[in-house]
């Protein structure tokens, strides 16, 4: 049976498995965030316009897309447990687009399920509905958004609640013998329903408003059908069903068959998702159906009845949910990989949003480990393709990287034979079968080298198995274990998981104790202990955080780990993690180390602020250049302050404009007559929390263009004091960037003033009346430029110093500029800010030995998180030099640099360079002319949108 079947089995049936604790984690939990779902999307919904995608996933989020773009609104959370706790199968948008219902495992601390309707734009719980059985396996509004039906797992049947009426339950039929997983409601507001004890049920209202059972038909071509779809007239019911490649039309007024649609071809899996398009004339299906790696959706015109015609998509896995746009809109699809997408009414892809994780199905060879497990190969892409290297006491990630030394799990060996692993239900130690739970698959083997035990990963579980058969212990995992191995040396115990996770446990009772994420973009990484202790690369540490649970009826709240940074950003006690077994030594010994205090303070009784933006409305329109802006703020300790911003930089509050301090509160702010995005930070004595965040539509008077001035700070430290210490070209490559941005005046900018540092000018005390005069002359109508080039290291304690003229590192804090310095000019520079770093020199040419290694990626990540705003260049990432060679005139990272801004960085032909295109261009011209041993990194804060640099000239290298 093909791999991405049995996923989609588990999926379904993963709710019946194991029991969930009734009450809800009143602990922070780490939890990652990628900006897209981690695992499968089970539903997906949108509004009667078309607005809006809501989709839900076994990830415990449901999230709301705006269409057609597919950008992230919103994420919402309902409160999680362990296990399965706030897994979510179904979602539904009312039509008017206010309302998200969802539901899924959700009987955490009532002991019933529920269903949590949260308002769409807000991201608030509302309301909870109470007091079901099993899970909630399907949700649909009726078309007038009246009605909300919900079916359920089990023999529990369907539920009709009154929307109108404060979702009070107008109808529950509980006369079903098994799951049912469809649901549909026609123009007239009849029911259809699916089961799989093989029945189709047809409901509608009485005279005197009354719901009733008026069909129940058996199925008429399979005795599992799974999803059904309405015509809007109400006509015609189409049926897909699991347990077979045929699709039903049946009769919308009483259930008789009329057709089925032609599905020759169809040689596997099943087409089990239906709907039709908006007008009713064209029928589509998807599935299971796994045609050479792609799962294509077919469909059907001329009312279901015309030539099949099959829809490859950019979807890679089960087609989980099929939802019609509104007329003329196309179609809508969720799959398990997970990704979602739009396809028109000409079966073109219009939009394919995929997931940001790696695919680790590569099989046996494809996941290696280290003989002592600090290093670990593995593919980003199914099958093993795009192999990259992972080194855990380096926190090293090379692409393209051989796997020497490295080993494959080994899966055979001399008197002990574990068979059957692959792919099913029954594995078997020495022909005996190992005792699973019902419906867990077996996915991955490892065995022990000297035979002592084995490890398999299982759709649920990971397992270690002494050799005789018996289980030494068994953990819970998020997601399943494509593959497993065990290190050499009998310590380690390594898998890779479904969420794009690699996870390292101890041998001997299976405690987690390091977690690598690795981006889908093949640079970001995380890595973190269980306690929330991480490393992150340039533009990663975002993508874990603390989830918070607010009781049942409220909506949790998340919080990225880089508010935690001066805590919990710790790359000394993640380097000792593997090599202590105990997170709790490796904490001892790294501030042991690094003369650090123990703390015992809970993330808990440390949360910033929570805020929200009630007024303006995301994409609400503005024609005045002042605005009133509402926001509800939540915070365990009192409100220190709520600033706002536009496009990421300081905005100017309108004095006697509102109070700052106030939970419920208001701003009067200035905006710009154009397009923007509005944010707000509120901080406490904790710090700063999350950034909220509006787009703007100006639909004022649209008045000429004022171009902004640019104001450059270039320093670049060639010569130093100590000769010993000197470069080749950092000082002409500040001289050479002031030269090319200079002749940007009249162009792009209406002037261009620079300050330039070089050599014995850029002393310490220069340097920061340099800092103090840029801080001075920008506006929040200009430009600033921050270069920074020469060396750059980090104390004991982790802090940040760059050398000036007269720096030395043996005397960092008396003779270096401390990064303080630098991040609170960033921060209070009040137009757009460009910061670009090259301190990692190694001082000589390519090959030269090293001098310094600072740790770029903290200072990358602090300049660019949203309460400081900095675009961040950085010329290399940790443990990496940056290169210099006389053949090019310039260090590789500032050659790229110019050359892209000259012109090189329009890709496009717009006949401007910005962030975005300088990003791109600088990663591969940097990598082109160092042969990948130095790899630049951009950092951009969310809140900030991209923006040009320079206008283009002609590209010349």
């Amino acid at each position: 049976m093909p791999t991405r079947f049995l996923l989609t089995c588990a999926a379904l049936l993963c709710f019946i498995l194991y029991p969930s604790s009734l009450i809800l984690s009143q602990t922070p939990v780490l939890r990652l965030e990628t900006g897209m779902h981690t695992a499968t999307i089970n539903r997906i919904a949108t509004d009667a316009q078309g607005r809006w995608l809501v989709t839900a996933s076994d990830d415990k989020t449901a999230r709301v897309w705006e269409l057609p773009s597919g950008r992230l609104l919103r994420v919402l959370r309902p409160p999680l447990g362990e296990g399965n706790e706030g897994k979510l199968f179904a979602v539904a948008l009312s039509p008017d687009g206010n309302t998200v219902a969802a539901g899924g495992w959700t009987k955490a601390a009532t002991g019933s399920h529920s269903i949590y309707l949260f308002d769409r734009a807000s991201g608030r719980l509302r309301q909870r509905l109470t007091d079901l059985p099993n899970v909630v396996l399907h949700l649909v509004y009726s078309r007038d958004g009246r009605w909300l039906a919900a079916t359920l797992g089990g023999a529990n049947g369907v539920r009709v609640y009154a929307a109108a009426d404060g979702f009070a339950l107008a109808h529950s039929d509980t006369e079903y013998s098994n799951d049912s997983y469809g649901a549909d409601f026609d123009a007239a507001g009849r029911l259809a329903t699916s089961c799989y004890d093989g029945k189709l049920r047809l409901y509608e209202r009485d005279a005197a408003g009354k719901w009733r059972r008026s069909a129940q038909p058996a199925a008429p071509h399979g005795k599992k059908p799974f999803a059904v779809s309405f015509t809007a007239d109400g006509e015609r019911l189409a049926v897909g069903y699991s347990d077979t490649t045929q699709v039903s039309v049946v009769s919308g007024r009483d259930l008789t068959p009329l057709f089925a649609p032609d599905t020759r071809g169809v040689d596997n899996g099943n087409l089990s998702k239906v709907a039709w398009s908006a007008d009713g004339q064209t029928l589509y299906a998807g599935g299971q159906w796994d045609k050479g790696g792609a799962y294509p959706i077919r469909r059907w015109d001329n009312g279901g009845q015309g030539a099949a015609r099959d829809i490859v998509t950019a979807a890679h896995s089960t087609i989980f949910h099929l939802a019609a746009l509104p007329m003329g809109g196309g179609e809508l699809y969720g799959a398990a990989e997970p990704s979602f997408g739009l396809i028109d009414g000409s079966g073109a892809q219009r939009l394919a949003v995929t997931a940001a994780v790696a695919d680790y199905r590569a099989g046996r060879d494809g996941f290696r480990v280290a003989g002592d497990g600090s290093a670990v190969a593995f593919g980003y892409e199914y099958g093993g393709k795009t192999p990259a290297r992972f080194n855990v006491a380096w926190r090293a990630l090379t692409l393209g990287a051989g796997s020497d030394g490295l080993a494959a799990p080994l899966t055979q060996r001399d008197g002990l034979a574990v068979t059957d692993w692959k792919n099913t239900t029954e594995p078997k130690l020495n022909g005996q079968a190992l005792k699973l739970e019902q419906y867990e698959i077996s996915r991955s083997l490892a065995l022990a080298a000297d035979g002592s035990a084995f490890l398999l990963g299982t759709a649920y579980r990971l397992r270690l198995y002494e050799r005789d058969g018996r289980e030494r212990w068994q953990k819970a995992i998020p997601g399943e274990a494509w593959s497993v191995n065990l290190s050499g040396d009998g310590r380690l115990a390594a898998a890779a998981f479904a969420d794009g996770t690699i996870r390292w446990y101890r041998v001997t009772d299976g405690a987690e104790l390091l977690a690598f994420f690795p981006h889908g973009d093949k640079q970001r990484w995380v890595l973190w202990t269980p306690s929330g202790y991480y490393d992150a690369s340039a533009g990663a540490e975002d993508f874990i955080g603390w989830q918070v649970n607010n009781g049942p009826d409220a909506a949790a709240d998340f919080y990225p780990v880089g508010l935690f940074r001066e805590r919990f950003y710790r790359p000394d006690i993640v380097a000792k993690a593997l090599y202590t077994l105990d997170e709790a030594k490796a904490v001892a010994f790294a501030n042991e180390a690094a003369g650090r205090r123990q703390t015992t303070e809970t993330v808990a009784r440390k949360l910033p602020p929570v805020v929200e933006i009630v007024t303006p409305p995301d994409n609400g329109e503005v024609s005045a250049n002042t605005i009133t802006v509402r926001y509800n703020a939540r915070s365990e300790a009192a409100l220190t302050s709520v600033k706002a911003l536009i496009n990421g930089r300081p905005a100017e509050i309108v004095k006697g404009g509102g109070t700052r301090l106030t939970a419920n509160g208001e701003l009067t702010v200035t905006v710009p007559a154009q397009d923007c995005v509005l944010s707000l930070i509120a901080e406490n004595e904790n710090g700063p929390g999350a950034a909220a965040s509006v787009r703007l539509r100006w639909r004022g008077r649209v008045e000429a263009e004022l171009k902004a001035k640019l104001y450059v700070l270039a320093v670049g430290v060639s010569q130093y004091q100590n000769a010993s210490q000197n470069l080749n070209f950092a000082a002409k490559d500040a001289q050479d960037l002031v030269n090319l941005l200079r002749g940007q005046e009249g162009k792009l900018y209406a002037k261009v003033e620079a300050k330039l540092l070089t050599d014995a000018e850029a002393t310490r005390e220069n340097i920061l009346d340099g800092l103090d005069w840029i801080t001075r002359q920008t506006t929040s109508k200009d430009v600033a430029v921050v270069f920074l080039s020469g060396h750059g290291d980090n104390d004991q304690f982790g802090q940040y110093y760059f050398l000036p003229y007269g720096g030395n590192f043996d005397r960092l804090k008396s003779t270096g500029l401390v990064f303080l310095e630098i991040k609170n000019t960033v921060k209070l520079l009040a137009g757009k800010v460009l910061f670009f770093v090259d301190s990692c020199h190694s001082g000589n040419t390519l090959g030269g030995k090293p001098k310094g290694n600072p740790d770029m990626n903290r200072i990358i990540n602090e300049l660019s998180d949203a309460d400081n705003g900095a675009v961040v260049f950085a010329a290399s990432t940790n443990r990496q030099f940056s290169l210099e060679d006389a053949r090019w005139g310039n260090g590789a990272f500032t050659k790229a640099v110019l050359e892209g801004l000259s012109g090189c960085a329009d890709n496009k032909g717009s006949g401007r360079v910005t962030v975005t295109a300088l990003d791109y261009y600088i990663a591969e011209r940097v990598k082109e002319l160092t042969g990948g041993r130095q790899t630049p990194t951009t950092a951009k804060p969310n809140t900030v949108q991209d923006f040009p640099i320079s206008v283009a000239g002609t590209c010349r290298k």
